[in-house]
């Protein structure tokens, strides 16, 4: 089975593509693109997803929106005529709720908003870094390539919390 880029965006107006790509003037317009998309991805999951979904509906969630990014990011790498833009943030948007997946078992020991911190700060560190070969999957074809190395990014850092924290309970408490 080889991953195709989704058509349907082609017919939306470029107007239309890019500020869904790009997070209207976030990506476009603030220095850090990448950083401020998963601010406001952070702000998603907050507003969203923290504790309503469970780990079942938060990834059936996430499935669903990385279709549309994998769509839009791909239809507007095209259109600008770059690989991976990084004005192009939707796909740190909808791959930050990932990074808190198992939120009920990472909240409690550790407050809220260290969760937050920590989750932020290691999908920022694995999405610049790309370790654990995340950097091959930017070799996906067009949306497949922007999108699944943020999902991937973001997995890492939530399997990294929660072995984080597994290991302060059973060495360190």
């Amino acid at each position: 089975m080889r991953l195709q880029q989704p058509i349907w965006p082609r017919f939306l107006p470029t107007r239309t593509v890019l500020a869904c790509a790009t997070l209207g003037p976030i990506g476009r317009k603030l220095p850090a693109p990448g950083t401020w998309g998963s601010v406001a991805g952070l702000m998603y999951f907050t507003v969203f997803f923290a504790g309503r979904f469970g780990i079942v509906g938060t990834l059936l969630l996430t499935a669903v929106a990385s279709y549309f990014a994998v769509a839009l990011c791909g239809e507007a790498e095209f259109r600008m005529g770059r690989k991976d833009p990084g004005e192009v943030i939707l796909d740190e948007f909808v791959a930050m709720p990932l990074c808190f997946l198992g939120w009920e078992h990472l909240v409690g020991p550790v407050p809220a908003w260290g969760v937050f911190i920590a989750g932020f700060a290691l999908f920022r560190l694995f999405d610049i870094t790309k370790p654990f070969g995340i950097s091959k999957l930017q070799d996906l074809p067009a949306g497949w390539g922007v999108v699944v190395d943020d999902l991937a990014a973001a997995l890492a850092a939530c399997a990294t919390m929660h072995a984080a924290q597994w290991a302060w309970l059973r060495f360190g408490a």
